[in-house]
């Protein structure tokens, strides 16, 4: 079997995987579950196959006429290379894992059967993305995604939670979605095909008519998708959907097909200095904004959700200085310990038993009752945090050498300014990722929050999954900065020691500061005032603990709530936590300045359809009703009034003709 046929069995079985899923569901529920992780298994298996035998060598190109346009034409065609070959066995490796933990995590939910089918479209759809070679046929799979999300996100479609979440999300990259497919056309206008080696070939020769225009349109829908600001509001409400879809979709699926696509049309950015820095001025907004409102979430899925959004600010951010094998070392590191910190979460809320307690304030006791969880999670966030050896230290000094790199001015592909904008804002969200990383494992596993009713040891099936993926998070990072070169442009991914050692300095101050607030704010709400015991002597615990939150509330202003009286977050923010709590009102600005418009227009549309549209119709209807309700009138069924009126009718029209005749 050759390994274009391989290649093309990777995305081909998910997608029948979920067609058969979905025939069978009703009917034969034993086998959903066989039909939800047999497919993707082998697909994983494959794309390995496929990435031995490509070997980051030649790139594999295969190509046959979609159909006749008579104009630019369509094909389905593939193109791998080491990108692609590497990204595919990421997606096919998250997926195989989210779908074994599903069997155990959604075990008792009716509406799995299509759960299950949609993950696995949603895999196949991003494969299909990896794997074109045709930009229409990559565009294919780049709105399946956008379906099954809205589906996969609005899961629990009872609670108005997912509803809003799964249409926000539809809304927000349906919004990007459509400058996006004007430069899909006008860069295939420009190029004569909408074939990737083709339009790079254009690029390359300089016969790219439209660079800034088309990269510009392009990015729209990079933001949308990839939840780059400012069309990123929609990733951190898609939490209401559950963990697994959450863990696909942030580390190997939807918002990381931005980034891909990015990667592998980079000489089109590189072609416009202006496109570079403003991309590299969309990473550096989002890095921090994201990390800032990171940490000042109670809700550990909706950390986690700021955190991708930051750390694919990371990787955009290495494409604003012109190295897509940094970018794609990240999204490569990243999806194992994203997917891990997603997983490891829906662990512990499994073990609550209810999605309300993924609130932080609310853990207590959690390290003995989910040990699986508390030290494969603790390892995902020494990765997240960029602590070495674990991998995200390697992926992430990646991207401050190659930002570095370019400040000082020695490459020619991306501006000067694009990489002191992206070095800066990266090593100051090191310190703040740092900072929310060590609060997420203060507050899940050492808080002092009302303990939550044990429901028992989770399914092997959750539990074998986190370590499987514990393993790249610790050691992908170390093994891969000598090999990915070989497999990517050749640039070294190797740590220098001017940024490694920055990048790591301001890693552990983030880390010691947070920890040292953390301790002060424990010390503080712990320490019940004497006025309050002495007016409680019978022993009332809570109305103890309220008072003394309530003091410590009052004598150091807002660093502590009756939810959280030992959330560092409030202590480090101070002023600005209840604006990062809440996005920094971004929702509330896009309210003002979009949507109530938009529902003004549509009241004064439906007020003039109702109220002068419908007047006209209404009246030009109530001419003929008037005039036959006269004439029902004068049926009365009466012979002779029918005769007499007849006689009088036969005068006047007489002495009409006589009166007609004489004047004539």
């Amino acid at each position: 079997m050759t390994t274009t046929t391989l290649a093309v069995l990777v995305p081909l079985l998910p997608f029948l995987g979920a067609a058969v899923g979905l025939l069978l569901g009703r009917t034969a529920p034993g086998y959903v579950r066989p039909l939800a992780v047999l497919p993707v298994l082998t697909s994983l298996v494959l794309a390995v196959w496929v990435a031995v035998d490509q070997g980051g060598g030649q790139a594999l190109n295969a190509a046959t006429e979609l159909t006749p346009t008579g104009s630019v034409p369509i094909d389905l065609a593939l193109h791998i290379d080491g990108f692609a070959a590497l990204v595919a066995v990421l997606v096919a490796l998250v997926a195989s894992c989210v779908q074994i933990y599903s069997t155990g995590y959604l075990s008792d939910d009716p509406r799995y059967p299509s759960y299950a089918a949609l993950v696995s479209l949603f895999t196949s759809a991003m494969l299909l993305v990896v794997y074109s070679g045709d930009l229409m046929v990559l565009l294919v799979g780049w709105e399946i995604m956008g379906i099954c999300s809205y589906f996969l996100v609005g899961h629990y479609w009872e609670t108005p939670e997912a509803r809003a979440a799964s249409l926000k999300a539809f809304l927000v990259t349906k919004l990007g979605d459509v400058p996006f497919l004007i430069g899909l056309f006008a860069l295939a206008t420009d190029a004569g095909s909408f074939r990737i080696t083709e339009i790079l070939g254009t690029v390359a020769s300089g016969g790219l008519d439209h660079p800034t225009l088309i990269a510009v349109l392009l990015l729209a829908g990079v933001a949308g998708k990839s939840a780059q600001f400012p069309l990123h509001t929609w990733l951190p409400d898609a939490m209401a959907g559950p963990t697994p879809v959450s863990a696909l979709i942030h580390a190997a699926t939807m918002v990381a097909a931005g980034v891909y696509f990015v990667a592998r049309l980079l000489p089109v950015f590189e072609a416009s200095q202006a496109a570079m820095v403003l991309l590299a001025v969309m990473a550096a907004v989002t890095m921090a904004g994201s990390a800032l409102c990171a940490l000042a979430q109670d809700d550990i899925k909706r950390v986690l959700a700021y955190s991708t959004i930051g750390q694919l600010g990371y990787m955009t951010g290495a494409l604003a200085v012109a190295d897509r094998g940094a970018a794609v070392f990240h999204l490569l590191s990243h999806g194992a310990f994203k997917a891990l910190l997603f997983l490891a979460a829906g662990v512990i809320i499994h073990a609550a038993g209810t999605n309300s307690l993924a609130a932080m304030s609310r853990m207590r006791n959690l390290r003995a009752r989910v040990p699986d969880a508390y030290w494969t999670m603790t390892v995902a966030l020494l990765a997240l945090a960029a602590i070495p050896p674990f991998s995200g230290f390697f992926s992430k000094e990646s991207v401050l050498g190659a930002a570095e790199h370019v400040s000082t001015g020695h490459t020619e592909h991306a501006p000067g300014a694009a990489g002191w904008i992206v070095l800066v804002a990266a090593l100051l969200t090191a310190l703040l990722t740092a900072a929310y990383a060590t609060r997420l494992w203060l507050l899940a596993f050492r808080g002092h929050g009302a303990e939550a009713p044990d429901h028992g040891r989770q399914p092997l099936t959750m539990t074998s999954v986190l370590w499987v993926l514990a393993v790249p998070s610790l050691a992908f990072g170390a093994f891969a900065y000598g090999t990915l070169p070989d497999w990517f442009d050749g640039r070294d991914l190797a740590p220098t020691l001017t940024t490694s050692v920055l990048g790591t300095g301001v890693a552990l101050v983030g880390g010691i500061v947070t920890y040292a607030a953390w301790r002060h704010t424990t010390a503080l709400a712990g320490r019940v005032p004497l006025g309050a015991v002495a007016a409680h002597p019978e022993g009332d615990a809570a109305q103890v603990e309220a008072e003394a939150i309530a003091s410590h509330a009052a004598a150091y202003g807002d660093v502590a709530s009756a939810s959280d009286p030992a959330d560092p977050g409030r202590l480090l923010l101070g002023p600005l936590h209840r604006h990062a709590a809440v996005g920094f009102h971004l929702d509330a600005v896009y309210a003002t300045l979009f949507v109530r418009p938009v529902q003004a227009g549509a009241s004064l549309v439906r007020f003039l359809d109702r109220e002068v549209v419908d007047t006209y119709v209404r009246g030009a209807g109530a001419v003929p009703r008037w005039l036959g309700i006269a004439v029902r009138r004068a049926q009365t069924g009466n012979v002779q009034t029918y005769v007499s009126t007849l006689l009088a009718g036969t005068v006047v029209l007489a002495v009409a003709a006589v009166l007609v005749a004489t004047g004539a």
